[in-house]
């Protein structure tokens, strides 16, 4: 058996193989409401189709001001809770589990999607918002955003455990908190960012504070797998920075939260960071927080062959893989990715409707 297609189960819940569809924007909410359309029913359904263990949906917002652009997906009204009702039906349907991640941008919010013909921040005349985070600090040439008091702070772990709340009355099975990608959390965890006096800025515990704060809130509401979504690095040498070890550190204590899975990506802090980008280049990092706490752990970034992707298992450096864009051009890769490491075709994830295109 291929450690790909070994099962998974976390908190009762199981996923008939590790290969996990990562969260990715789809910038479709025409409305500008949060509500997600036909175009997510069709997008996710299809992967959960393909054969992907976990479907995960986009970054997810727990307030109107936390989307990353206007079209962004929500979590903040029933409304919405209502509409990804019969999405996650369809993914579950199809043998997938059905997950949500629940973010706030913070001071990357209010942005153009990519393929609006422009970039940078929204005017407010074009129905964008003011933004909100740690610091009063911008993100490049992004609108500065709005320092966030101590008493709204403290309320941002209550949206996210309404979200979780809305997440469980709409069906799904597991939450990913986002932690990383230079979003509001993570933008509280990076010194690069976070220049606080108060009890949310400074030290690592104090950085962390609101990290720990929201994983306790959700985890009270919600029962099910709960992970959570780390940059494991900044990319930037040359000042104090989050890196692998402060992350593999909140790592463990997250998991002493109730945390059951931890999900490394990388970047995206400051404009400044210089990556190096290759086959598999997160995966190190995902290796060392797994090793530092016991826990289990995904990797993501350019996972595009089914050996690469069986070495991450094998290697011991990830317990599931996620794909992005790979999963972008190719809606069944997991189908693809047995046939290639020997899985017959009647043990593989075929849909009966699909099973006369097995691969052979």
């Amino acid at each position: 058996m291929s450690a790909l297609f070994e099962p998974l189960t976390l908190r009762g819940v199981t996923t008939r193989n590790r290969i996990w569809l990562a969260p990715m924007c789809q910038y479709s909410c025409f409305d500008q409401d949060g509500v997600p359309t036909d175009w997510h029913l069709v997008h996710l359904g299809a992967r959960a189709t393909g054969g992907f263990g976990l479907v995960m949906s986009e970054a997810t917002a727990v307030a109107p001001e936390g989307r990353i652009s206007p079209e962004d997906t929500g979590l903040w009204n029933d409304q919405q809770a209502q509409a990804w009702r019969p999405i996650v039906d369809t993914i579950k349907a199809q043998g997938a589990v059905a997950a949500v991640q629940l973010a706030h941008a913070g001071r990357k919010a209010s942005t153009f999607a990519p393929f609006a013909g422009e970039s940078g921040s929204v005017p407010l005349e074009q129905r964008g918002w003011s933004t909100v985070s740690c610091t009063d600090q911008a993100f490049g040439d992004f609108d500065a955003p709005r320092r966030l008091s101590t008493e709204e702070v403290e309320d941002l772990p209550r949206q996210f455990a309404e979200a979780a709340r809305r997440a469980e009355s709409a069906g799904f099975e597991a939450v990913e908190i986002h932690a990383a990608h230079g979003y509001l959390l993570h933008q509280f965890l990076s010194p690069l960012v976070n220049d606080r006096d108060d009890r949310y800025g400074g030290s690592f515990e104090n950085r962390a504070r609101i990290v720990l704060e929201v994983v306790d809130a959700v985890r009270a509401v919600w029962s099910g797998p709960l992970f959570i979504r780390f940059s494991a690095t900044d990319w930037v040498e040359d000042a104090p920075s989050w890196d692998v070890e402060q992350t593999s550190r909140l790592a463990g204590l997250v998991v002493e939260r109730g945390v059951d899975l931890v999900d490394i990506s990388s970047g995206g802090a400051v404009p400044e960071q210089r990556i190096t980008v290759g086959p598999g280049y997160q995966v190190p990092f995902a290796g060392a927080v797994r090793r530092a706490t016991g826990a289990p752990v995904s990797a993501v970034g350019l996972l595009t062959d089914p050996a690469q992707a069986e070495r991450v298992l094998s290697d011991g450096d990830a317990d599931v893989v996620m794909l992005a864009r790979a999963a972008l051009r190719e809606p069944s890769w997991p189908l693809r990715a047995a046939h290639e490491l020997g899985l017959p075709a009647d043990k593989a994830p075929y849909p009966p409707q699909y099973a006369r295109g097995a691969w052979r």
